[in-house]
């Protein structure tokens, strides 16, 4: 079990770190920008995670296998840049595979050190999304949670399910994929179907 979520969470690390530097490349970053912008992407969520358990280390800080990840994902991207620009919006699709992926890793994480559901999902939530936040915020954006689009509440489902397949269904490893495809294929559905929140304020802009 242990070995399964610790590669998921690399998984999570290589995917959110390509989502990372695509987005720093497509502002116009320099190589090390690029770098920086791909590992607070890869490793935000998890080290405010880390930081708000007690007793929990912070996972990169000795789990160097990580960094290595990261450097290969930020590669990765660098080096593709070309061919994944010909894909279907492949930064929307590396940033959901890391969103799954370490929505379950914090959901995880939760359980372990005991704690009650509700705050395992609060960790999940935070854990899948808050790495993108600093990466729209250090690129000078609205990060994707404060938008109309439905982000961190696909998350929010999918750390629910994860808790309802491990209460009350099968505790195999296997079966920790199920949310992790649920998160992907429902965040693709509401954005494929254009599925969003309506904004609060309707009126023209406030005068300064």
């Amino acid at each position: 079990m242990d070995e399964i979520l610790n590669y998921i969470s690399i998984l999570g690390a290589f995917a959110f770190a390509i989502s990372g530097a695509l987005t720093a490349m497509n502002n116009k970053f320099d190589p090390f920008g690029v770098l920086i912008i791909a590992f607070v992407t890869a490793v935000g969520g998890g080290t405010m995670r880390d930081i708000l358990v007690e007793g929990k280390p912070v996972f990169w800080l000795y789990e160097p296998a990580y960094i290595y990840f990261i450097v290969a994902g930020t590669v990765f991207a660098i080096v593709f840049r070309a061919k994944l620009n010909l894909m279907l919006k492949p930064l929307f699709f590396f940033d959901t595979v890391g969103l799954a992926l370490y929505t379950v890793i914090g959901v995880q994480v939760g359980l372990a050190y005991d704690l009650n559901y509700i705050n395992c999902i609060i960790l999940g939530t935070l854990t899948g999304a808050f790495g993108g936040v600093i990466r729209d915020i250090l690129v000078n954006e609205v990060p994707v949670i404060f938008k109309k689009e439905i982000y961190a509440t696909v998350s929010i489902l999918g750390g629910a399910l994860y808790l309802f397949i491990d209460r009350f269904w099968w505790s195999h490893p296997a079966m920790q994929f199920i949310p992790i495809l649920f998160i992907i294929v429902l965040r693709l559905l509401i954005v494929h179907y254009k599925v969003a929140f309506p904004t609060l304020y309707k009126g023209d802009k406030p005068k300064a």
